[in-house]
């Protein structure tokens, strides 16, 4: 649909989280998010999206809600002399092979943004990325104080601690300072894997979502199976968050919060006695009004 010079669009940002890998679909052989025109013919947004989602990628759409409206000027190279308005969607799924029509694929999140994995500690990344913010903070005299205090702010520095819900902000940063590819500069170190057009900004809007989400509703459960182990809930969060949880932390939180309740089946896990399996106790929506998975990090 067109209004004026301004073209609608959807666009959604499909999350799973398969091995302990957050992985996002995208199409293009990984290069841009499924999107398609927001049509006359559909009845609402949220089924011209899934409409475009099985179209390009043959996947079927489970959880879904609304994102973020993307609409400033020349955001598209791809529409001369008009302008791109994307309404994005941020969906939770299992994952599963993808057959459709847009050489549809999953990648992981990490491939993208490989500075905000802290999994392992601090990722060897960030020293390259470091060294090239203080290029920028130093290249202006006038706005260097500014400068260093929004870097410090949005990746940890000089004593400042590390926020992973700022994901948009630190790309943002990057962007602005042209550390990355999408901002015109040349390729130098690892500035992540670069997306058509602003896709990868509205990937990093997802993935702030997703984590702040998960701290205040139980939307972690949407991409488990029908049944797990508490490890695997764990993992599941540690990966979404690109942050180590502290087990037994972890663990009380969600038995407090009546999360889940046995199956009183069991499961190996890493050639250790069996773990029991639990599911996600969805009556407890229906309970209370649900705080929700905050988590206990781990800062190491």
């Amino acid at each position: 649909m067109t209004i004026g010079l301004a073209h609608a669009e959807l666009i959604a940002v499909l999350t799973a989280v398969t091995g302990n890998d957050p992985r996002v679909m995208t199409v293009r052989s990984g290069d841009a998010l499924p999107s398609g025109p927001f049509e006359l013919g559909h009845r609402t947004l949220q089924s011209g999206l899934r409409e475009w989602v099985r179209e390009q990628t043959a996947h079927p759409v489970g959880y879904l809600e609304q994102l973020y409206t993307f609409a400033d000027r020349d955001r598209n190279n791809e529409i001369l002399g008009g302008r791109t308005i994307s309404i994005s969607y941020l969906g939770l799924v299992r994952e599963q092979a993808a057959p459709g029509g847009g050489r549809p694929g999953w990648h992981g999140w990490y491939e993208y943004f490989p500075w905000e994995d802290h999994r392992n500690g601090r990722p060897a990344i960030m020293d390259d990325i470091v060294e090239r913010l203080n290029g920028w903070v130093s290249d202006d005299s006038a706005k260097r104080d500014q400068r260093r205090r929004r870097a410090d702010f949005a990746f940890g520095l000089n004593d400042a601690t590390w926020n992973e819900d700022l994901v948009l902000q630190r790309y943002e940063l990057l962007y602005e300072a042209r550390l990355v590819l999408e901002a015109g500069c040349a390729q130098q170190g690892n500035s992540g894997r670069p997306m058509f057009a602003d896709h990868r900004r509205i990937l990093a809007t997802g993935m702030a979502r997703l984590r702040a989400k998960i701290k205040y509703r139980p939307v972690v459960f949407e991409l488990m199976p029908e049944s797990f182990t508490l490890l695997q809930l764990q993992r599941t969060v540690e990966a979404l968050a690109g942050l180590m949880l502290h087990k037994q932390n972890f663990r009380r939180l969600i038995e407090q919060q009546e999360l889940v309740e046995e199956t009183g089946a069991t499961e190996s896990e890493t050639g250790g006695r069996p773990a029991k399996l639990f599911r996600f106790r969805r009556a407890i929506l229906e309970e209370r009004e649900l705080a929700g998975t905050k988590l206990p990090l781990s800062r190491n």
